[in-house]
């Protein structure tokens, strides 16, 4: 008999990725599917479409669809043996949301295994294009909300965050008033984790408290959905999104339909998906006490909380490996764009001469400080460059060394004082 394994699914924005572990975590399959080279009659850029009015930002759902048939058939014709799998979850972008057409649940039970899912499914979404996280269009949802709730402070008190245009919640609220028939013909709304575990359900999957702590719905001491929050957005809305689980939920057997196409057992058992971000922080087995910091693009901080304080800056989630407790995330948009700048200014472009140059200062950088935002901060809402001096003058320039260090050093001590407001405490 095979040794039993295990799947982990990602869909992300630009690609679905799939790794198989045995029972000693060793890695024994990855694959992925990129969706603009992959399956180019989508026509993305990114994985995405950016509207017109670049706020706007969806990806079309049928695509996640066909780039789960495609790699499912990759892994058939390698000689992948499915009846070993014993389980299998994963993770999805979060904050994107899935709209599925009334009826919609007696095709998803009733898929036939001669065609590939996304035939079956093609006509079951009664929103084609999904919103994102990267989508920025409902500023006037967000006041909306906050203004319901008594403020954007008492919204972060209840759903562990303030209102943000990406937030499922928001993007619910959008649809609702613009396309009032589409939203009476949904049955159900998923995020993106749990879309992609009802595709292996064959059912409606429930949503997570991980991931539905990013919607601007969930109460986080509760982990059950705000009335208020679910009346501000629009009506009818809780039997939309069913009742949310803890994380680390068995779901259930797979749908018959993997087990007749591709000979995945019956008692290959779905647990439920959750948010990317959560996945790391399950994924880098933080504990208590620990902080992870992700140096991209755009700088991410997350951490394992067990008394959070929900402020106007940065987001409390329900912890995915335990339900009691919280995890933390800051996002600092000037990330290593803003490094790069620095670099490219004070380093002639090497990373070499950068490091040389911080080396060369001391810790502290003798009291000079700067702020280094070349485009609006999320954390904090800020904008511009902005150095002090020791006496806490305000000055124009810095040598070049000594602006490396202000650079670095004012991102960690951002990062650092953030974390604290959101309850972190730095052991002694």
């Amino acid at each position: 008999m095979a040794a039993p394994c295990y799947l982990g699914w990602d869909f992300s924005t630009q690609q679905l990725k799939v790794i198989a572990i045995d029972e000693q975590l060793r890695v024994i399959y990855e694959d992925n599917v990129h969706f603009d080279k992959d399956l180019p009659e989508f026509k993305t850029q990114g994985g995405v479409y950016i509207h017109s009015d670049r706020l706007t930002v969806t990806s079309p759902v049928l695509m996640w669809v066909k780039a789960l048939d495609m790699i499912l058939e990759k892994m058939k014709s390698s000689g992948f043996n499915f009846s070993q799998v014993r389980a299998l979850s994963g993770a999805g972008q979060q904050h994107g949301s899935v709209y599925w057409k009334k009826g919609s649940i007696q095709i998803l039970k009733n898929v036939s295994s001669e065609l590939p899912l996304h035939q079956s499914l093609k006509g079951c979404f009664s929103v084609s294009d999904s919103p994102i996280w990267m989508d920025s269009s409902t500023a006037a949802q967000c006041r909306a909300l906050e203004k319901a709730m008594g403020g954007a402070q008492h919204l972060a008190s209840v759903t562990g965050s303030r209102a943000y245009e990406r937030f499922t919640g928001n993007q619910i609220a959008k649809i609702y008033s613009q396309n009032p028939e589409v939203y009476k013909q949904t049955e159900r709304i998923s995020l993106v984790s749990s879309f992609a575990a009802s595709l292996f359900l064959g059912t409606y999957a429930p949503i997570d408290y991980s991931d539905g702590s990013g919607m601007n719905l969930l109460q986080i001491w509760e982990k059950a959905w705000s009335k208020p929050c679910l009346d501000a957005c629009a009506p009818g809305l809780e039997e939309r999104l069913g009742c949310p689980v803890p994380s680390h939920s068995i779901l259930g057997p797979i749908s018959p339909y993997y087990s007749q196409r591709y000979g995945f057992s019956p008692d290959c058992k779905i647990v439920a998906f959750t948010g990317d971000n959560p996945a790391s922080l399950a994924g880098m087995r933080l504990q208590e006490g620990d902080i992870a910091i992700s140096l991209g693009t755009s700088d991410t901080l997350f951490l394992w909380i067990q008394e959070p304080t929900p402020a106007l800056e940065g987001h409390i989630l329900c912890n995915p490996v335990d339900s009691q407790t919280y995890m933390a995330l800051l996002c600092f948009k000037n990330g290593s764009l803003m490094r790069e700048r620095i670099r490219d200014d004070c380093a002639s472009g090497s990373w070499d001469e950068f490091s040389k140059a911080l080396s060369s200062t001391v810790a502290g950088n003798s009291g000079n400080l700067g702020f280094y935002f070349d485009v609006m901060e999320i954390t904090p809402e800020a904008v511009g460059i902005h150095r002090f001096n020791r006496d806490n003058q305000k000055v124009s320039r810095f040598p070049k060394e000594v602006e490396i260090r202000a650079l670095i050093e004012g991102q960690f001590m951002a990062k650092r004082i953030h974390a604290e407001k959101l309850g972190y405490k730095v052991c002694k």
